[in-house]
């Protein structure tokens, strides 16, 4: 009398995939000769891709014509919902933070363009960052997030830097450079485009600041 063989899958009878992932399921123990039939129309040793979590079964016979049989439960994990966060506007020099979110517990993220996740960096250009989150079954998803680097506004004032008067008479004081939008705030207390009288000789510093809120600065002596 002819022993069954002793049937098994290679890599276990549980066996994790991410959805849209191929897995190879094979079986072992039919020996020399031996052959290997699955259930769910798959081969054995042949990469397919699972839809769905099911359970495959394997019927190995061995040289002797004697079969036994072994079973894979596959399970197909969804992969995480990536978000990289919301495009950013940055005006140039200043510093930003990207983090992604979505990768759950236990999870991690990946950027490109060498920046790491939740730790602040000055871009230099305006560029788009991928993100990939990888989640505690191994499953990767991305993300994009659009960094805009706007560029300082050139701010001067209307006459040149240096503006003598005598004393007593009137000065109006004029920044440009902020664009349409643009606002401008003046140190001393004098507003943009508004005479007054300057007691004495003083230096006047005003900041531009363009429809994106960026800022630059001027002085006037």
């Amino acid at each position: 009398m002819n022993a069954l063989p002793t049937i098994s899958v290679v890599g276990g009878s549980s066996q994790t995939v991410c959805d849209g992932s191929p897995v190879i399921l094979s079986g072992s123990g039919a020996g020399s000769g031996g052959s290997y039939s699955w259930s769910g129309g798959i081969s054995n040793g042949v990469s397919f891709t699972p839809s769905s979590s099911s359970s495959y079964t394997v019927t190995g016979t061995d040289g002797n014509g004697c079969s036994s049989t072994a079973t894979a439960s596959v399970t197909v994990n969804t992969p995480p919902t990536i978000n990289a966060g919301s495009d950013v506007p940055v005006c140039a020099g200043q510093t930003v933070t990207l983090s992604g979110s979505g990768a759950g517990s236990g999870g991690s993220y990946s950027w490109s363009g060498g920046i790491s996740d939740g730790v602040s960096f000055t871009p230099t250009t305006t560029t788009t960052y991928t993100v990939m989150g990888t989640d505690v079954n191994g499953c990767t998803n991305t993300d994009d997030v659009l960094v805009t680097v706007n560029a300082l506004p050139s701010i001067s004032v209307v006459g040149g830097a240096s503006q003598p008067v005598c004393d007593g008479e009137p000065l109006t004081l004029t920044a440009t450079g902020a664009g349409s939008g643009g606002s401008y705030s003046w140190s001393g207390g004098i507003s943009n485009g508004v005479s007054f009288t300057p007691s004495s000789s003083s230096s006047y510093t005003v900041t531009g600041t363009d429809g994106n809120g960026c800022s630059s600065t001027a002085t006037a002596s």
